[in-house]
């Protein structure tokens, strides 16, 4: 018989007490690191004639079922500006990706510098900081041969986003929250693309694949701290993170799925172009998705209150997620 839902959840949360079973994790995820990486220069070849990046490329054109590519604005330009709309798309999500992924080593190394002698988990987050500064250089590798200027962030978000290396110093589960809301919504979009046959360039295509395997580690090891952590956290502490991370997650998947701001003046793209691909319920339920497991995750681990549900719906991220259950009682004060 199967079992019942509250049942399980019960299962899933012992094995998350198990701190040999989280153990076992990152010696896997270490070793995965050494058996299977890759380097921005060594594995990428950059000067293959197939790899060339030109902004009049038909294959940077958008699908046209993309939000903008479906647009009639967007498919009545000429095919090079369609192109180069494309083109500045991909580059855009990119050069955000090294920016978020410099918060994010900076705030790995925060966290191991205060780590005991022993512990597994800093020689993971020494792998993952590799990992993510091969991430950073092949990024920014591909952001300049397109010529094109990509600024990334808006420099106002740019400027509060630097505190971000310092959560780690306040709370490790808030900072690997962070982690996820910025490496969930773009693994979403990466892998739906590729699982459709929508990139059509080599070199996006052998980059994305890179990052979506060494990303699955990195999402990983995320998941589970926050598995092997969050139940034991002050109750205190607990309502708060439930109560942030619909706050950090609404604010990180729309930059990273919403439209660049620069390529929206360069191009002169109609506000109402944009309100009309950009500002519906179909767009609104795009970025809800993207971050449809770590709400998942939350709910699992008795995060999500009526409180904090009332903040995922202000965001418009809510839905029901695929498992609940009571909130997992703390330890005491």
């Amino acid at each position: 018989m199967p079992k019942a839902p509250t049942e399980l959840a019960d299962e899933v949360r012992e094995q998350v007490k198990d701190k040999k079973s989280y153990l076992g994790v990152i010696d896997r995820l270490n070793k995965a690191s050494v058996d299977k990486h890759w380097e921005a220069y060594a594995d990428i070849p950059w000067d293959d004639p197939e790899f060339l990046v030109d902004k009049n490329d038909p294959r940077w054109v958008l699908p046209p079922f993309d939000r903008l590519g479906e647009t009639e604005w967007y498919q009545s330009q000429p095919q090079e500006i369609r192109s180069q709309i494309g083109l500045w798309r991909v580059a855009t999500a990119m050069k955000i990706g090294l920016q978020f992924e410099n918060l994010l080593k900076r705030g790995l190394l925060n966290y191991a510098y205060r780590l005991p002698n022993g512990r597994p988990e800093f020689r993971y987050v020494y792998h993952e900081t590799t990992e993510e500064c091969h991430h950073g250089m092949m990024f920014q590798e591909f952001v300049n041969r397109t010529k094109m200027p990509i600024r990334g962030m808006p420099r106002s978000l740019s400027l509060i986003a630097q505190a971000a290396p310092w959560i780690p110093l306040v709370s490790t589960e808030m900072f690997f929250i962070f982690v996820l809301g910025g490496e969930d919504p773009i693994d979403y979009v990466q892998r739906k693309s590729l699982k459709g046959g929508h990139i059509k360039h080599p070199l996006e295509e052998t980059i994305m694949k890179i990052h979506i395997a060494e990303e699955a580690r990195h999402i990983s090891f995320a998941r589970h701290y926050l598995k092997h952590r969050v139940p034991n956290m002050h109750p205190v502490r607990r309502r708060i993170l439930g109560i942030a991370t619909p706050v950090v997650l609404g604010v990180m998947a729309r930059i990273m799925l919403s439209p660049p701001g620069p390529m929206v003046r360069h191009f002169d793209i109609p506000k109402d172009v944009v309100r009309a691909a950009y500002k519906n319920d179909a767009a609104q339920a795009e970025v809800s998705n993207s971050v449809g497991k770590i709400r998942d995750l939350m709910a699992e681990l008795g995060v999500i209150t009526p409180l904090s549900k009332q903040v995922w719906k202000a965001f418009g991220i809510w839905d029901e997620p695929k498992q609940r259950r009571a909130v997992a009682p703390a330890r005491a004060a």
